[in-house]
């Protein structure tokens, strides 16, 4: 029996427009009304999924889990309390900054425990941004020192390309010790920068372990690189359609629906309910 879902946002739960859809809503909230935990497993930061979960009726409850930053953050829903912090050291996050923000072509995210920061916004990923309903706080000077007693979860640059996303990953680790990071890349557009070891597939089995539920019990979805980590240590990884190749390879499970056809609702019927 599956006894937890940890899934991801963007192109998996949500529709292409930002939404969720109400058949995906109603399935999780039969799923959760049998006892069973959903868990959003999202690179996003908390305050831009609030609405989300609204829709799912699992704002502000007691009891009921969300994952932020790529697994930088759990927390419980209520009164978003954290639970585990997974931060980044400050220098290794300068060094990777200032990296992102010498290439005039990328939009440089500093993601700190409550709020975005973005140096560079461009108008192809503000538009995005938007259509998620995600907040952030324009950087109008390359001063990151501002950061310098503050938890920060995560770096990201936005590319239009997988070449200039690749490169961007290879400058990074000509500056700062690859052993010193997690690099993953996510929602076509994004090479993403986490503390070395921190993941979705870590942050969920830390739940887990909270929670007194093991690997075996848990199903992750996903689409993209960053959600390959998640699927690789649960007992039951799933790929909507629309997942990328090394996705569908890793997943146990592909779904028949993609993220705009109810894709976590033919999960969750066909497993849980």
């Amino acid at each position: 029996m599956y006894k937890m879902i940890v899934c991801d946002l963007d192109e998996t739960l949500m529709n292409d427009d930002g939404s969720l859809s109400d058949k995906n809503a109603e399935a999780i909230q039969a799923a959760t009304a049998k006892g069973v935990y959903f868990v959003v497993n999202s690179g996003r930061g908390y305050a831009s999924f609030q609405n989300t979960l609204d829709k799912m009726n699992l704002r502000d409850k007691s009891n009921q889990y969300s994952i932020s930053y790529n697994g930088g953050l759990v927390l419980e829903n209520k009164n978003n309390r954290p639970l585990i912090v997974n931060s980044m050291a400050f220098d290794v996050a300068k060094d990777i900054f200032e990296v992102g923000i010498a290439d005039h072509s990328a939009v440089t995210h500093v993601y700190t425990q409550d709020e975005l920061y973005i140096y560079n916004p461009l108008p192809y990923d503000v538009d995005y941004l938007s259509n998620r309903g995600v907040s952030y706080k324009v950087m109008d000077t390359p001063n990151f020192d501002k950061f310098k007693n503050q938890n920060i979860m995560k770096i990201i640059m936005a590319l239009p390309t997988e070449s200039e996303r690749q490169a961007m990953r290879g400058s990074v680790q000509n500056k700062v010790d690859p052993s010193k990071l997690t690099v993953t890349f996510s929602s076509g557009r994004y090479v993403e920068f986490n503390p070395a070891g921190v993941n979705k597939g870590s942050a969920a089995i830390q739940l887990g372990k909270l929670l007194n539920i093991n690997p075996d019990e848990i199903i992750a979805a996903g689409d993209n690189g960053n959600d390959l980590p998640m699927l690789k240590v649960v007992g039951l990884p799933v790929s909507v359609a629309n997942g990328i190749d090394e996705v569908r390879d890793a997943a146990k499970y592909v779904t028949k629906a993609d993220n705009n056809q109810d894709a976590l609702a033919e999960v969750i019927n066909k497993f849980v309910l």
